[in-house]
């Protein structure tokens, strides 16, 4: 999850609405990206073995996906929405559950990261770690959603840019390690 990378669309999709309304829209996209990571974190090894999908397979496609958010992070261009009165309450149930709670906040890269960090759990202890750091990236994403007016008037347009564009440079750069993580036990299977 990339709190830094995800407020400035939060604020360009949200600009029309109230702080109330701004403040529910965030809850709603964090309450929803959380439950997505906790399902998947619980049930991805089994819906992987169901389906026939291997984590490898899932750190290639992930890190393509990764790499394209990336790619748009880093050539964005974000418009305003104009919202009426009457559909606010419907376009923050829309947004906040697509596309800001998924795929935004619960993408690609961090579902495979539950997964991927539930399977290689060994023990209770260590899946508890894993659903404790998915609540506390969660809290701070919240944090950080909830304080992005003040953040982005202390940031500044041109503040907000650059931030956005470094975010997708970090974002393509993870993704195309998870690329060459997933890729690394087809090319052995091959050579080896």
């Amino acid at each position: 999850m990339n709190p830094m990378g995800i407020m400035p669309v939060f604020l360009t999709m949200t600009s029309e609405l109230s702080k109330k309304e701004r403040r529910l829209t965030a809850i709603k996209a964090v309450v929803t990206a959380t439950l997505v990571l906790i399902m998947f974190a619980f049930l991805g090894e089994y819906l992987f073995n169901f389906f026939g999908i291997s984590v490898a397979g899932l750190k290639v496609v992930g890190g393509v996906l990764f790499f394209i958010m990336g790619y748009d992070m880093l050539n964005a261009k974000l418009s305003r929405m104009k919202i009426r009165e009457e559909d606010v309450e419907a376009y923050v149930d829309d947004i906040s559950i697509t596309p800001l709670g998924i795929p935004m906040i619960a993408g690609p890269g961090a579902i495979t990261n539950a997964i991927v960090l539930m399977g290689e759990s060994n023990n209770w202890s260590e899946s508890g770690l894993v659903l404790v750091s998915i609540i506390l990236v969660a809290a701070v994403l919240l944090a950080v959603l909830i304080g992005a007016v003040g953040i982005t008037r202390f940031l500044g347009d041109k503040g907000n840019k650059i931030m956005m564009k470094l975010m997708g440079l970090i974002v393509m750069v993870l993704a195309v390690e998870f690329f060459f993580d997933g890729i690394k036990p087809y090319l052995q299977a091959i050579f080896g």
